[in-house]
């Protein structure tokens, strides 16, 4: 079994480390909010003084933080400080499974390379759920040689491995997915409101269209409307799930690198307004499915 540092114990990352931890890896788990760290260390994970501290001696180094700008401070530092990179041996193997920009993942994966440590971006699709089950599905940027080295790892956390090509195609193959994800769940939600404002039984009108040319992931798992699926967070006054501040987050990383690139992504673009206007509305903390109320026109 491998020796690993973890940092990043939020919902995602403290369910990540704990399987790795069940698998009999020796995590040393760090992250700046106590009750994150006093939550692992109740299960029975080591928990470190420092991220500093937690990579020392470590094998591997997986992290899973918010956004791009947290990445390229841990690894690379700045005003005057020294990033984690540092303090990493050479020949150590870092996993970083952060939804963050493209360009980012490539310029920490070439400092690390400068340092003679391998670096792979890592990203994930599976939302809480699959972090708890260990059913993520994992989109890799990097060598495939670093890939094959973090596969028995990230099998302890995720069902579905997908090689996506150089450093930071990970991350594009994330924000691509996430785009459709945001444009799917708000198409689904105005067809569910269209046929709720004519009558209609949303469980039934779900089946029907479940079963036929719309059928779409939302249908199949992660219905918007409440009442129709029990444990989808629609049933649960969407609570918990993947958040509208991280579904606009990802949306505006998609348009960020559609801007750089010339891609044309209309309904992205609209579909970023969408949820930026929503959590403006103060839903930024409620689950991305939650857009069915903008749709509806309800403010609460």
């Amino acid at each position: 079994m491998s020796k690993i540092a973890f940092i990043g114990l939020g919902n995602m990352g403290g369910p990540m480390a704990l399987n790795l931890h069940k698998a009999g890896h020796a995590v040393a788990a760090f992250d700046l909010s106590a009750a994150a760290c006093q939550k692992l260390a109740g299960e029975g994970v080591r928990i470190a003084a420092s991220a500093d501290a937690a990579v020392d001696g470590a094998e591997i180094v997986i992290s899973m933080l918010p956004a791009s700008q947290h990445v390229e401070a841990l690894f690379l530092g700045g005003d005057g400080r020294e990033g984690l990179l540092a303090h990493i041996a050479a020949g150590t193997l870092v996993i970083d499974s952060s939804t963050i920009a493209a360009a980012t993942s490539r310029k920490v994966a070439k400092a690390a390379a400068g340092r003679g440590i391998a670096m792979i971006d890592a990203p994930v699709s599976g939302g809480t759920g699959g972090a708890i089950a260990g059913t993520l599905t994992f989109m890799v940027g990097g060598e495939a040689a670093d890939l094959e080295r973090a596969r028995p790892v990230l099998e302890k956390m995720g069902a579905n491995i997908f090689h996506a090509g150089g450093a930071g195609a990970g991350q594009t193959a994330k924000i691509c997915n996430n785009m459709l994800l945001g444009v799917l769940m708000i198409g689904t939600s105005e067809a569910l409101a269209l046929g709720v404002a004519n009558g209609l039984d949303p469980k039934v009108l779900s089946e029907i269209m479940r079963r036929s040319s719309g059928g779409n992931w939302a249908l199949e798992k992660y219905n918007p409307m409440p009442g129709v699926m029990d444990a989808a967070p629609a049933s649960k006054g969407y609570a918990g799930g993947f958040g509208t501040d991280l579904m606009l987050k990802d949306l505006g990383l998609a348009q960020e690198n559609a801007t750089a690139v010339k891609a044309a992504t209309p309904l992205g673009g609209m579909a970023r307004n969408l949820y930026a206007a929503h959590s403006l509305a103060g839903h930024g903390g409620l689950d991305f499915s939650s857009i069915l109320r903008l749709v509806q026109g309800k403010g609460g």
